[in-house]
């Protein structure tokens, strides 16, 4: 019965399309590819929509907002809105307008529209440490469509650069100049390719912290 035909077993599941775990236990891990070899199905509109809609409401946002608000409170940065208790809260809001502008307009709206993958796929450790890092870092230039042909990532970049305009309605006037939105875009670049990095190497850190033998 073995060599019957029809008794063959079936294949096994494919793996699931991006990380759901989280990176050391908190940052979420949603958009990560971490077997790119395997031939994973493209994302429809509504998953693009549900993956910005994930990202956006995971508690890590908020929380890395509030403590970015922190931050720029202690140094009286930008957004310039004071000190006390009301601009905290300013601040606390505009960080959070921040990301969920950026994600919905690369992540949601751009990556739909251009057929783009919002997606982060692994090099791997087959590849050399400084390959890997360089591999990273260049995805946030580097793109794929949603039929994997490697392109500009014109999603990421067109939409960061949307967010950053949009920002300009809620920010003080003193913070609204040229000189501020470089500084929030070069913040921005700094923020996505980490957001890049940590994923790639995760896996590795993982197995090494919590499968040693």
């Amino acid at each position: 019965m073995g060599n019957d035909p029809g008794f063959a077993p079936a294949p096994p599941p494919p793996p699931p399309p991006s990380g759901n775990d989280r990176i050391f236990g908190v940052i979420p891990n949603y958009q990560t590819v971490s077997d790119p070899q395997f031939n994973i199905p493209p994302l429809t509109v509504g998953q693009k929509f549900t993956l910005f809609f994930k990202e956006t409401v995971d508690p890590f946002t908020f929380a890395s907002a509030a403590a970015g608000a922190a931050m720029s409170q202690a140094d009286n940065d930008d957004p310039k809105y004071g000190q006390g208790s009301g601009p905290y809260a300013q601040r606390f809001g505009a960080a959070l307008a921040d990301v969920t502008t950026q994600n919905f307009f690369s992540d949601a709206v751009l990556s739909s529209l251009l057929h783009e993958d919002p997606r982060y796929y692994r090099r791997g450790p087959a590849f050399p440490f400084w390959h890997r890092v360089g591999y990273a870092v260049s995805r946030v230039f580097v793109g794929r469509t949603d039929s994997g042909k490697t392109i500009f990532n014109n999603s990421n970049i067109i939409g960061m650069a949307m967010g950053i305009g949009l920002s300009n309605a809620y920010y003080p006037p003193r913070s609204v100049n040229a000189e501020e939105m470089g500084s929030r875009l070069g913040t921005s670049l700094v923020a996505s390719a980490l957001s890049n990095i940590l994923p790639e190497f995760w896996p590795d850190i993982r197995q090494k912290l919590f499968h040693r033998k």
